[in-house]
This record gives C-alpha cells, structure tokens and sequence, in this order.
C-alpha cells in the first residue's frame, strides 16, 4: 500500500514544478510529508524522498 505521506509529497512537488506558486506554509506543508513519508518508506522511496527533497530546495533558491 502507498504511504500517504509520499503521496503527498509528490503531489506537492509535483503543483512545484508544474509554476504553482506556493506560499511559505505549502512550502513547510511540504517538508513536512516528506519528512513523514521517510517513517514508512522502502529504500527505493526514501531515494525519491531524497529527490523530493532536493526539488524542493532547488525551487526555494530559484524564489
């Protein structure tokens, strides 16, 4: 079964890329599930996490 929390992650990666615009709080909301997911995440998704996560602090330093 998908973790909830990964998709959440992805999903909010994913309003990132495609120029949402995001407020501080998505952002944190964001950071947040991916932290989360990492609790019940196989090692093939915590590489993704760890992708999500860098998608994410390359769209905070792009702003």
């Amino acid at each position: 079964m998908a973790n909830q929390f990964m998709q959440q992650a992805r999903n909010a990666i994913q309003r990132f890329t495609n120029g949402t615009t995001m407020s501080n709080e998505d952002k944190q909301a964001a950071s947040h599930a991916i932290q989360a997911a990492y609790a019940k995440a196989t090692p093939e998704e915590q590489q993704e996490l760890q992708q999500l996560e860098q998608q994410l602090r390359d769209h905070q330093e792009l702003q």
